[in-house]
């Protein structure tokens, strides 16, 4: 499945503060933490949770979030499929980002362990 230019522009202009409720009722429900989310969030984006915290109060959209960021350079060994989509196959560079983030979410959700959802290459 290959994502439309509708549904780039659609994540584009999501706002991070309406995901990341979702992203964090998600991990509680599985047993994780609000600082394991954020762990998470940070090695992807850089962002500390002080700075994740303004970049919601802020109502920035995905496409400012990932401007914003310092990608981790490791972030192109995030694969697989999320939302019916293979990672590592998306040509929109800012969807691409949007999905290692929810990948990351995933896999903390589902109790991988630290060292594997930050992976190291």
């Amino acid at each position: 499945m290959k994502p439309t230019n509708d549904h780039n522009q659609r994540i584009a202009n999501m706002t991070f503060a309406s995901v990341y409720p979702l992203y964090l009722t998600k991990v509680e429900k599985k047993g994780r933490t609000k600082d394991e989310l954020h762990e998470v969030i940070q090695w992807l984006t850089g962002f500390d949770s002080k700075k994740i915290d303004k970049l919601i109060d802020d109502k920035i959209t995905f496409e400012t979030f990932f401007k914003l960021a310092k990608l981790n350079a490791n972030a192109k060994l995030i694969t697989g499929v999320i939302c019916g989509y293979r990672i590592e196959e998306i040509d929109n560079p800012l969807t691409q980002q949007v999905r290692y983030l929810d990948k990351l979410v995933d896999e903390l959700a589902k109790g991988k362990k630290m060292e594997k959802i930050l992976r190291t290459a």
